[in-house]
């Protein structure tokens, strides 16, 4: 009895939790070890020999020091990085976010059902928001069922920041307000705000406690547009949130003085389900080509985002869709889990709601107006300048590589996101002659409120394959065998990274360390090696698989003179974001693009020829 009882109560959404396993230090001996391996290929031969006795010094001195605080930490702490992490890449930043930070692209619902086409955006933004609310029902009610990998239950933390959620500037360090809460928790807030033409409205997405039907949904977006058709433009309040963080905390600061009305408005934002945002913008461009949407997802009219929300809906008036977020509450595989959901939903009932058509009396939505006065408005001038001059230095391409995608590469026996990622080694080798340091995101989700690790893919191996593959003296089998020690050096860095075992977070936590004991910054980490080779958040190639499904996404370089490198992996294609600043006269998203497809065929070949 007992055991049917157990097979027939799915898992709870959250019921791992108190289980997870606490975040490993790693040793501080193989974190070292690593760290020299990792600098090697940026490094000549002397300045090897000075890193080598800078890390033994550190290692037998401050370092050991640091490492036994960062124990003692992780003794009282389930997760020792986690509050440092969100302090330090996100909250403690004062450069603008929505630019910066936030990442953004082009929602996959026109691959299938919903092709681009005028007039449907209404309607269908009513059924994409209903399957919205349907996934936040499934968290709020525990019956979201928990990732695992393998039978591993993964953190499931970051989904509860997924609604309700917004991040709040301060004049030092930003906060994240999240209001989200489980039923059993209690009361969770649930109004939608809808921006539309620089005005900002709301409405709650529920009557007699059931989510409003896409007819509901329909009827409350299709008066907000009324509302603001054949009407001057709003203020565009929404364009402060695009400021650099400080600015934007005073002029916050200053709206809520004039008006404490106007703080009850911002808290009505802040506390919202989510955003959906009517954007007047037509950006689809082809099946191949998704840049327009990529472009005008990230670096769009901020009149219509509220660039610290967890997740602004963006509807464009040719019926097509894209999203904005802010990065700091959750990484951006909640949300692709969140939109593949979406994209199945919308697939599997081909586009239509199959419900009743009929739509209850609700009261109409509730226009949020702040009190401006000059300065408030000459606030939103400077910021929307300041935003528009940002964006136009912003180069964003999103292509589709048709030719093969997962079945060809796993058929070679090889693993498809190690493939693409010494695909774009070979890319940056060829363009820039010379290694390019680079980050690819690892999960550390098996452990209690995991976030990510760095994986490192420019590693001695990789730069041995690049060089063979550029020397026409080098003949196939070379090549073949130097591609397979790449491949091989990879897959374990991305295993040990997703174990907690990578070095790049250890060594962020031996820094701040020592800035809250007050010493003075080790040599180690002044060392022009630590940056060249990425350390301190240099790296010139920033990349991530976003994933196996429909979902893309696109976020800007990490330095002036590196790239964005996004991609998502499909059976028959690979679907790529490369954003690089056009003020840099070295870099080029479309070259590095091409490069890449090149890459890819020859890599294609290699495998082939060697009956891998």
């Amino acid at each position: 009895m007992a055991d049917h009882l157990s097979e027939a109560v799915p898992e709870r959404t959250f019921q791992h939790q108190n289980s997870l396993p606490p975040l490993p230090v790693p040793s501080l001996d193989i974190s070292l070890s690593k760290y020299l391996d990792a600098v090697r290929p940026f490094a000549t031969e002397t300045e090897f020999e000075a890193t080598e006795v800078m890390v033994k010094n550190f290692q037998q001195g401050i370092g050991k020091q640091l490492h036994q605080k960062l124990l003692q930490r992780a003794e009282t702490r389930r997760n020792w990085l986690e509050q440092w992490w969100l302090d330090s890449a996100y909250l403690e930043c004062r450069s603008a976010s929505q630019l910066t930070v936030n990442f953004a692209g082009p929602a996959p619902y026109l691959e299938h059902c919903w092709p681009p086409a005028e007039g449907t955006d209404l309607e269908r933004a009513s059924i994409c928001s209903w399957h919205m609310l349907q996934y936040w029902n499934l968290i709020r009610t525990e019956t979201l069922a928990p990732q695992k990998v393998g039978q591993t239950p993964l953190d499931m933390d970051q989904f509860r920041m997924l609604y309700c959620t917004c991040k709040v500037p301060g004049v030092t360090k930003d906060t994240i307000s999240n209001y989200f809460k489980t039923e059993r928790e209690g009361p969770c807030p649930s109004h939608l705000v809808v921006l539309c033409r620089g005005r900002i409205f709301t409405f709650d997405a529920l009557c007699d406690g059931q989510i409003l039907t896409p007819p509901e949904l329909f009827r409350q977006l299709s008066c907000v547009r009324r509302c603001c058709e054949g009407k001057p433009e709003g203020d565009g309040v929404s364009a402060l949130t695009t400021e650099e963080r400080t600015r934007w905390a005073k002029a916050r600061e200053y709206l809520i003085s004039i008006d404490p009305g106007n703080e009850t408005r911002l808290e009505l934002i802040q506390s919202s389900l989510f955003i959906i945002s009517l954007d007047e913008t037509k950006p689809y461009s082809s099946p191949d080509n998704y840049t327009n949407l990529t472009q005008e997802s990230l670096k769009g009219d901020p009149t219509v985002r509220w660039g610290d929300k967890s997740y602004n809906l963006i509807v464009y008036s040719d019926g097509t869709f894209g999203s904005n977020c802010d990065h700091a509450p959750y990484d951006a595989m909640v949300l692709v889990t969140m939109s593949w959901y979406v994209d199945q939903k919308i697939q599997s009932t081909g586009g239509k709601w199959q419900g009743p058509s009929a739509a209850r009396v609700l009261p109409p939505p509730e226009e949020l107006v702040f009190t401006v006065d000059e300065k408030v408005r000459r606030d939103i001038s400077r910021a929307k300048k300041q935003y528009f001059e940002s964006t136009q230095d912003l180069q964003i391409v999103c292509y589709a590589f048709p030719a093969f995608g997962k079945a060809a590469i796993k058929q070679k026996k090889l693993h498809p996101d190690t493939f693409v990622q010494l695909a774009m080694q070979l890319a940056y080798f060829k363009l820039h002659k010379k290694p390019g340091c680079c980050y690819e995101t690892a999960m550390t989700r098996k452990f209690y409120h995991g976030r990510t690790e760095t994986m490192r893919p420019c590693t001695a191996e990789a730069v041995a394959w690049c060089a063979a593959m550029t020397d026409p003296s080098c003949d196939d089998s070379a090549k073949r065998k130097a591609m397979l020690l790449a491949f091989e050096k990879h897959n374990k860095l991305m295993a040990e990274a997703q174990e907690g075992q990578g070095f790049d977070r250890h060594l962020l936590g031996l820094y701040l360390m020592a800035k809250e004991e007050g010493r003075p910054t080790p040599e180690l980490f002044l060392d022009p090696l630590y940056a060249k080779s990425g350390g301190g958040g240099n790296f010139v190639l920033s990349s991530s698989l976003v994933g196996y499904t429909t979902i893309l996404g696109a976020v800007a370089p990490m330095v002036h003179h590196g790239y964005g490198f996004f991609y998502r992996i499909r059976d028959d294609r690979i679907v790529i974001s490369v954003s690089a600043w056009k003020s840099c006269r070295q870099t080029d998203a479309v070259s590095l693009f091409n490069y890449f497809s090149s890459s890819l065929h020859e890599m294609l070949h290699l495998a082939t020829t060697s009956q891998l």
